[in-house]
């Protein structure tokens, strides 16, 4: 009796589990399923100091490193037309996810090296051009401005939420958590240091954060489900200020998580960059 008492449970679990699959495969898809960036090594180009894995820039970024660590400081900057973004990049010759967030086109990407006080000298330079597989992509992948992995409580969060859920109900659901769930660091907004990058892990575990913070946060939980999510960075009305831009069955949508906490009334929203 015992052994059929298991083994008709043991049926029961695997129906329930074959239930779960065919319910997640019906709806979202899983964090498990979303973009991880990979230095594949498949196409690679290296110029100076710089080397540049592009394997996967049809998937709308490209992977960054210095060809020897050394003890001064790098930026990475990214061209796209009059359009120029500087990144910080690490010294210790790993690589760095970023993205190609103007879409398909030419690009051209330099290393620079500080050599002393607040000079730096070219280093390398490549230049590419990409036709991504969606003019969205760059926007479903984690980035210095949206930094997540597999195991960030945010996107596991995410999973949990937005189970079963199609990309229009997955929108509506985070944007909801994020108005009901978190509040504006005043505090932090005070400390806040020029340079400083957004910090998911800290605006995730404490319920709050400042509007860069929210918005990666925002960014994160729906990315992972395969939902394109952009961190915009510009003015709100006269503040210098981070919001999102959606892109949900087709449409662009606008949330300002600073906003929806209650943080700011804004009139005019004017784009500079994003992420």
């Amino acid at each position: 009796m015992r052994r059929f008492g298991f083994f008709r449970t043991g049926i029961c679990l695997v129906g329930l589990l074959m239930l779960m699959l065919a319910c997640a495969a019906a709806g979202h898809a899983a964090a498990r399923d979303a973009v991880w960036p990979d230095a594949a090594g498949s196409e690679v180009k290296k110029n100076g100091k710089l080397v540049l894995d592009i394997s996967n820039k049809k998937q709308g970024y490209v992977m960054a490193r210095v060809k020897q660590a050394g003890k001064h400081r790098f930026k990475l900057r990214m061209s796209y037309g009059k359009t120029e973004l500087t990144y910080d990049l690490n010294q210790d010759g790993d690589f760095e996810v970023f993205p190609l967030q103007q879409g398909s086109g030419s690009y051209t990407i330099s290393l620079f090296e500080n050599v002393k006080g607040k000079k730096y000298s070219a280093q390398g330079k490549v230049s590419l051009k990409v036709k991504l597989d969606d003019e969205n992509a760059a926007f479903l992948v984690p980035n210095q401005y949206v930094d997540y992995g597999l195991f960030t409580k945010a996107v596991k969060k995410s999973d949990e939420l937005c189970a079963g859920a199609s990309p229009s109900e997955c929108y509506k659901i985070i944007t909801n958590y994020i108005t009901t769930e978190f509040s504006y660091d005043f505090v932090r907004a005070a400390t806040v240091k020029s340079g400083m990058l957004p910090d998911i892990d800290y605006c995730y575990e404490n319920h709050m954060g400042i509007c860069q913070d929210l918005s990666a946060v925002m960014a994160c939980m729906l990315r992972v489900q395969g939902v394109p999510s952009k961190l915009v960075i510009g003015y709100a009305d006269k503040y210098y200020h981070a919001w999102n831009f959606t892109v949900v069955d087709g449409k662009e949508q606008f949330f300002d998580p600073t906003a929806a906490v209650g943080a700011l009334h804004a009139k005019k929203y004017q784009v500079e960059r994003m992420y």
